[in-house]
Protein backbone atom coordinates (compact mmCIF):
# COMPACT_ATOMS: atom_id res chain seq x y z
CA UNK A 1 0.00 0.00 0.00
CA UNK A 2 1.30 3.57 -1.08
CA UNK A 3 2.42 5.81 2.31
CA UNK A 4 1.77 9.31 1.92
CA UNK A 5 4.33 11.95 3.37
CA UNK A 6 3.13 15.41 3.58
CA UNK A 7 5.34 18.53 4.02
CA UNK A 8 4.57 22.30 4.94
CA UNK A 9 5.74 25.30 4.41
CA UNK A 10 5.15 28.05 5.88
CA UNK A 11 5.56 31.98 5.62
CA UNK A 12 7.63 32.64 8.85
CA UNK A 13 7.38 36.56 8.06
CA UNK A 14 3.50 36.67 7.02
CA UNK A 15 2.50 34.39 9.78
CA UNK A 16 0.91 36.49 12.80
CA UNK A 17 0.61 33.44 15.25
CA UNK A 18 -2.72 33.07 15.44
CA UNK A 19 -2.40 29.70 16.41
CA UNK A 20 -5.27 28.10 13.96
CA UNK A 21 -3.36 25.92 12.21
CA UNK A 22 -1.78 24.61 15.47
CA UNK A 23 -5.39 23.52 16.74
CA UNK A 24 -6.62 22.55 13.10
CA UNK A 25 -3.96 19.71 12.42
CA UNK A 26 -5.03 16.55 13.40
CA UNK A 27 -1.48 14.69 13.48
CA UNK A 28 -0.20 17.96 16.43
CA UNK A 29 2.73 18.62 13.75
CA UNK A 30 2.49 22.37 14.24
CA UNK A 31 3.78 24.41 17.31
CA UNK A 32 3.99 28.14 17.82
CA UNK A 33 7.77 29.12 17.90
CA UNK A 34 8.23 29.42 21.91
CA UNK A 35 11.35 32.27 21.51
CA UNK A 36 11.04 32.96 18.36
CA UNK A 37 9.67 36.25 16.75
CA UNK A 38 9.18 37.12 13.15
CA UNK A 39 10.37 40.29 11.74
CA UNK A 40 6.73 41.68 12.84
CA UNK A 41 7.14 40.53 16.45
CA UNK A 42 5.21 37.44 16.35
CA UNK A 43 5.68 33.89 17.23
CA UNK A 44 5.25 32.12 14.26
CA UNK A 45 4.00 28.49 13.44
CA UNK A 46 6.71 25.80 12.63
CA UNK A 47 6.86 22.33 11.96
CA UNK A 48 7.05 20.67 15.50
CA UNK A 49 6.86 17.17 14.45
CA UNK A 50 7.62 16.94 10.61
CA UNK A 51 7.63 13.07 10.39
CA UNK A 52 3.47 12.65 11.21
CA UNK A 53 2.50 15.00 8.27
CA UNK A 54 0.13 13.63 6.15
CA UNK A 55 -0.16 16.57 3.67
CA UNK A 56 -4.40 16.64 4.67
CA UNK A 57 -4.20 20.72 4.16
CA UNK A 58 -5.85 21.60 7.26
CA UNK A 59 -3.82 23.79 8.17
CA UNK A 60 -3.49 25.82 5.03
CA UNK A 61 -7.74 25.94 4.74
CA UNK A 62 -7.77 27.61 7.88
CA UNK A 63 -5.02 30.08 7.54
CA UNK A 64 -6.48 33.42 7.32
CA UNK A 65 -3.48 35.00 5.69
CA UNK A 66 -2.46 32.18 3.47
CA UNK A 67 0.55 31.58 4.93
CA UNK A 68 1.04 27.86 4.40
CA UNK A 69 1.58 25.62 1.57
CA UNK A 70 1.09 22.13 1.74
CA UNK A 71 3.24 19.50 -0.31
CA UNK A 72 2.31 15.72 -0.82
CA UNK A 73 4.64 12.94 -1.63
CA UNK A 74 3.24 9.30 -2.29
CA UNK A 75 5.98 6.37 -1.61
CA UNK A 76 5.09 3.18 -3.09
Amino acid sequence: MAKVIGTVEIDRERCKGCDLCVIACPFDVLALAKKDVNDRGYHYALMAQADKCTGCTACATVCPDGCIEVYRLIEK
